[in-house]
Formats: C-alpha cells, sequence, structure tokens
C-alpha cells in the first residue's frame, strides 16, 4: 500500500520528459492512492485494472511511464511488459514493476521482460517520487538522443542526395571529357597511333590525342595536368580545345602560312605557346607536364618536345629500348621559358611510347614504385604480337597485377603508342 508521506520533491520535474502515466493494477484502490499521489506531483494519470485493458491503451496513446502490478489476473504485469517492450519502438516508455517479489532470479526475469526498475510493496511515497526522477532523466537522455539520431539520420540522408546529385554530375562530366578522346586508335597509312586514358576516379587530369593535317604528317601528345579532381578535369577540357583534332582552327599546334593547307609547328613552339597562354591567365594556379610529337611517316623522323614529362620510350626491333628526351619544365610553370625540341629516327617495326608518371609512380605490393625500368619490364611481358590499343590493354592489366592492393590506383593513367612502318 502507497505510504503517503509529503514527497521531498513535490514541483516540477527535472526534465519534463514524463508527463503521462498510466497505473495498470487490478485493484481499484491501488490504483487510486498512486494515482492521487501522482496528480498531486503534476503527472496526468491514466489508469487501467487489467494487462489486457493497459495494452488497448497502450496501443493508441504511448505513456511516458508505466507503473504496473506484477500479480494480476489474466495477463501478468511480466507479461505486459514484454508485450509493451514490442510496441513501436522510437516512442520509448519507461516502465516500473509493482512487486513483493525480491528474489534475485526475479529482478532478472523483470529485466528480460523489458522492467526498467521495480518498486516493492507497499511503495514509499518519496521511494517513488526518487524512482520517477531517475526515470525521467533517463527518458529525457534517450529523448535527447534519440532526437539527435534523428537529426544525423536527416543530415546523412541530405548528403546523401546531395553525393548522388554530384556523382550523377560526375559521370557526365567524365562523358565530357572521354568525348575529348574521340577515337583511341587511328591508322595512318601502314603506321598507327594508339592512346590509353585511365582516370583514377570519375574524371582525371591526363590528356591524349593525336591529329594529322597531311597524310605523311602526324602529331600525338601525352598530358599530364597538376592536382586531381574537378579543377584538373577542367583543365584537360581547356587544352583539349587546344589540340583539337577536329578543329584545326582552334587548334594552337596548327598554323597556315601560305592561307590555304595546315602545317603543324615545331614541337618547341607549341610548348611555348601553351606556356604563354598559360602563365597570362590569372588565377590558374594549375600547369601541366607534357610530351608532344610530329613524325615524318615518310622518313620516320620524329621530333619531340619534353616539358617535365616522364621520359618517351623508344622500343627498337632489336627487343632493346632507350628513353629519350633531357626533361625541361612543365608548361605553365614560369614565364618566358624556352623550350628545346629533339629528334630520333624510327625504322620500320619500331614503337613509341609517351606515358604518365601513374605507371612509372604506382605503388606496388612491396611499397616501392615501379619507376621507368619496372615499365620496361611490364612490357617485355606483354604479347608482342598484339599492336594498338590491345597492346596497351596488355600493359594496363599487367600493371593492375603488380599493384598494390591495399593502396589501389592512386593517379590516372596514360598513354600514347606509335608504331612506325613506312607508307
Amino acid at each position: 500500500m502507497l505510504q503517503d508521506r509529503k514527497p521531498a520533491v513535490q514541483s516540477g520535474r527535472e526534465s519534463g520528459a514524463i508527463r503521462q502515466v498510466l497505473v495498470v493494477d487490478d485493484s481499484r484502490l491501488q490504483r487510486r492512492i498512486l494515482a492521487s499521489s501522482l496528480k498531486k506531483w503534476g503527472f496526468e494519470v491514466f489508469e487501467a485494472d487489467s494487462g489486457e485493458a493497459a495494452m488497448q491503451f497502450c496501443a493508441e496513446t504511448m505513456p511516458d511511464l508505466v507503473l504496473s502490478d506484477w500479480m494480476m489476473p489474466g495477463m501478468s504485469g511480466l507479461e505486459f511488459c514484454s508485450v509493451f517492450r514490442k510496441l513501436r519502438a522510437d516512442d520509448y516508455g519507461y516502465f516500473i514493476l509493482l512487486t513483493s517479489k525480491s528474489e534475485k532470479n526475479d529482478v532478472a526475469q523483470g529485466l528480460d521482460a523489458g522492467a526498467d526498475d521495480f518498486l516493492t510493496k507497499p511503495v514509499n511515497a518519496d521511494e517513488l517520487r526518487a524512482r520517477i526522477s531517475a526515470g525521467d532523466r533517463i527518458l529525457g537522455m534517450q529523448r535527447e538522443l534519440s532526437k539527435k539520431n534523428t537529426m544525423i539520420s536527416d543530415t546523412l540522408q541530405e548528403l546523401q542526395t546531395l553525393y548522388d546529385a554530384i556523382d550523377q554530375d560526375l559521370i557526365q562530366a567524365r562523358k565530357i571529357q572521354e568525348s575529348l578522346v574521340p577515337e583511341l586508335t587511328r591508322d595512318f597509312g601502314n603506321s598507327r597511333v594508339s592512346l590509353l586514358l585511365k582516370p583514377c576516379g570519375h574524371i582525371g587530369g591526363d590528356l591524349v590525342g593525336m591529329f594529322s593535317p597531311a597524310e605523311h604528317l602526324v602529331g600525338f601528345y601525352s598530358i599530364d595536368v597538376s592536382g586531381h579532381g574537378i579543377t584538373s578535369a577542367m583543365m584537360t577540357a581547356r587544352l583539349g580545345g587546344y589540340l583539337s583534332s577536329r578543329y584545326f582552327d582552334q587548334n594552337v599546334a596548327m598554323e597556315k602560312p601560305n592561307g590555304e593547307h595546315y602545317e603543324l609547328r615545331p614541337p618547341e613552339t607549341v610548348a611555348e605557346l601553351l606556356n604563354t597562354r598559360l602563365v597570362s591567365d590569372r588565377g590558374i594556379e594549375e600547369y601541366f607536364t607534357m610530351v608532344y610529337g610530329i613524325a615524318d611517316l615518310r622518313s620516320g623522323v620524329v621530333n619531340m618536345v619534353q616539358a617535365g614529362h616522364p621520359h618517351p620510350l623508344l622500343l627498337r626491333k632489336d627487343g632493346t629500348h632507350e628513353f629519350l628526351g633531357d626533361g625541361g619544365v612543365p608548361v605553365g610553370l614560369l614565364p618566358d621559358i624556352g623550350y628545346k625540341q629533339f629528334e630520333t629516327r624510327m625504322e620500320p617495326g619500331e614503337k613509341l611510347l609517351f606515358y604518365s608518371d601513374g605507371f612509372t609512380e604506382c605503388r606496388l605490393n612491396t611499397g616501392a614504385m615501379l619507376e621507368p625500368e619496372g615499365l620496361v619490364g611490364l612490357i617485355q611481358r606483354c604479347d608482342q604480337d598484339k599492336k594498338g590499343t590491345e597492346f596497351l590493354d596488355d600493359l594496363f592489366e599487367n600493371l593492375s597485377s603488380v599493384m598494390s592492393a591495399e593502396i589501389g590506383m592512386e593517379d590516372d593513367v596514360s598513354a600514347t603508342f606509335f608504331e612506325f612502318n613506312r607508307p
């Protein structure tokens, strides 16, 4: 029986989490006694004379606190607690069992059923008030946590929506970037230029290409823009316009000295023109490395300029190889830089490879980088009967096989492959 002594705290609840209280007891007198004190303490009180009636009430209105007798005819307080816990999981109610049981196994049974606390009969008013205050604090913290979890969930959903939108934009940006390389291989008489472009993300900062204004001349290049991501990709789009294979009038590598036919400018001139354009553009901090070459398909002479890009690799017919060039300064890094071109003569059946540092700086399973000689090793592993893009795909597959499985592809991988044969 409730000992209705004056409670230590009569006014106000600590967090206000508990407002509505459901008292469940088959004894009308016990319910009245409990309800009287609860109402004096400022709670809104509801009563139920059985577990079944309490469940019907809870199905419509979830109380903040339930005070339920353990021993009742029909559905016991323990059974009611177990079913109560299966109701709306997002709307937690604090549950106190009123019992004369005090054995540890009885308490454990009640906790297993979902009870939060126990009070032994006869109920002491001070103890009841203290237990309610404790429940109020716990319920307040639980609801605050639930509120924050909801905010986090909503925020994550917003971020996911934004990510999905960005992801779709990047997918479209990749399609646009791929359009800068309209063809991956092209025959020029008996010679061939083939291209490989593998971004490490949706979009990349590498660019490869080729163009030919005359039957006996072909220009081809390999470019690597500094940095990664959207900024680098935007720069490659701009460079794709400067070195367009479709619109010769926009291509800085071409000129019409006699006003009739397009001719290719010397590689060193092309590098200087691109450098002047980039340096003069305010706000642009990006630069790029490049190898650009012009091949005379009649003689096999290739004139090249190297601007900070990895050294071109010449693959001789006898199986030997040679790295060409002296390095040079990247384009767009410093003003008034002069570039010097160099020349090599290829024999029929020989091949020339321009490649990005995505190859040579690829991280291996050992933790070391592939390095230029490692690239030669990958080439030697390739099927030598494969030509053009098939050879480049084989080379990339070999690279993937030695790449660190933990780190993966850290940088864009690209290559321009020239196979020379006389007309």
